[in-house]
């Protein structure tokens, strides 16, 4: 344990600085637990009070609220993200940002102070904690967490130093990383795994490092462990971004060939090289290749496929492609892409008969717009068209089941203003009940 003790201290200098600067945008659901059993009045306060009372809180609750029973660390951190990320959305995201790191890490100090203040020997519970911090990427407490582990006795897994390397290569600690590394090697109790060596090659790949990707891919074979699904995710993520198509390619068929079944991410990224390189025949022969394996499309595949069929200007092809996703029986949301490609592409050559045909079309086989932009490129065609009256009826087939943006309705005020329809327009706001939309 003392070589443990010199690779931390050798990097501890400018922990503090890093996790602070290194804000991790919170996810909608972080994987923490359901938080719906967390009292509303300790949430409240812990988003309430000012950062110094953050502890003093906790330790009012110690006797009552964190000690009853079902309640869960997981559910208490995923409910402060949950409404600190709302909040975000109400003043800044900056702020909201800040603002759950600064909770979320005096939760974790207080959670550490008590586990070494009641002598704490449970091997999960600290764990548990640097798991944490690999979330909030506050490497400083997950240092501290593990010296507390070594300082009552309880021994480090590989699982334990997977997660602090996990967290330095976060916050772009590479030497700490590495040393732990080193640490795991010349150890006998926690050699690295499976996870250590692809932590590794994730870190390289999100760069688009192929040389060193494939160096740590390599490694991990040499190291006698096998390759599992998650490399090749890596492995072929990497080459995609690094712009490697064969190589990536090459990947999957080793891949296919050892037995794995790619999972949507893989698909996901090699749908992205073909649509990059624009070969839209192979992109083509893939898709079928999915279909006939009986694995899903995400909404994603089709979404680039039509982008795809609509830079090369091919309306025949994406006609094609959204007659292949309907006969397998694809979700409305994966049709919605397709459609809507169609439609665009329509619009922005003012062929307004084949558009209003592609958007009656979608809407009676159940799919609708994905997104503002997709309604008011259709906006866009009727005004350079001048076609007032079609665009009325447009707007009024699809109010009851679009929400209209405030992006849409500038849109049409700066349209119909120009045309010099105002009076029209407030009409048409009137039925529209848009006159107060923000």
């Amino acid at each position: 344990m003392s070589f443990v003790r010199r690779v931390l201290a050798s990097t501890r200098k400018g922990l503090s600085l890093t996790s602070q600067i290194q804000i991790n945008p919170p996810k909608s659901q972080l994987p923490f637990c359901n938080y719906h059993s967390i009292p509303n009045n300790l949430l409240q306060k812990l988003l309430k009070e000012p950062k110094s009372r953050i502890k003093i809180i906790l330790d009012s609750e110690e006797n009552s609220t964190l000690k009853s029973i079902g309640f869960s660390w997981d559910a208490l951190l995923s409910a402060i993200n949950s409404s600190s990320t709302s909040k975000a959305n109400l003043i800044s995201s900056t702020f909201g940002l800040y603002l759950w790191l600064v909770i979320i890490n005096q939760a974790l100090e207080w959670r550490l102070e008590k586990l070494l203040k009641h002598n704490e020997r449970n091997h999960e519970l600290f764990a548990e904690l640097i798991s944490h911090c690999e979330e909030t990427r506050n490497l400083e407490l997950a240092m501290r967490t593990f010296m507390a582990m070594e300082s009552v006795g309880l021994k480090p897994t590989s699982d334990i130093f997977n997660s602090l390397i996990l967290v330095s290569l976060r916050v772009g600690n590479e030497m700490t990383a590495l040393g732990l590394f080193e640490v795991m090697e010349r150890s006998e109790d926690y050699k690295p795994d499976s996870k250590t060596y692809n932590a590794f090659v994730s870190m390289y790949a999100k760069s688009g490092n192929v040389k060193a990707m494939q160096a740590w891919a390599s490694a991990k074979r040499v190291a006698g462990i096998p390759a599992d699904l998650q490399l090749y995710e890596f492995l072929i993520s990497g080459c995609v971004k690094a712009k490697r198509y064969d190589t990536a390619e090459n990947f999957y068929e080793e891949m296919i060939s050892s037995g794995f079944v790619p999972n949507i991410y893989i698909l996901d990224r090699i749908i992205d090289g073909l649509c990059e390189q624009q070969d839209i025949g192979r992109a083509k022969e893939f898709l079928l290749s999915i279909i006939d394996n009986g694995w899903a499309i995400s909404p994603h595949i089709a979404d680039r496929l039509a982008h795809l069929c609509s830079e090369l200007g091919k309306i025949e092809g994406i006609e094609e492609l959204l007659q292949i996703l309907t006969a397998s029986k694809e979700s409305p949301e994966v049709l919605s892409r397709v459609h809507c490609g169609i439609i665009g592409m329509h619009a922005r050559a003012d062929r307004l008969d084949d558009m209003e045909y592609a958007v009656g079309r979608m809407l009676k086989q159940g799919s609708t717009f994905k997104s503002a932009d997709d309604i008011k490129v259709i906006i866009r065609s009727y005004f350079r068209r001048a076609a007032y009256d079609r665009l009325e009826l447009f707007l009024e087939h699809i109010k009851g089941s679009c929400q209209f943006t405030k992006s849409t309705y500038d849109l049409l005020v700066t349209g119909y203003s120009e045309a010099g329809l105002s009076e029209q327009l407030g009409m048409l706001l009137k039925e529209l009940g848009l006159c107060e939309t923000s």
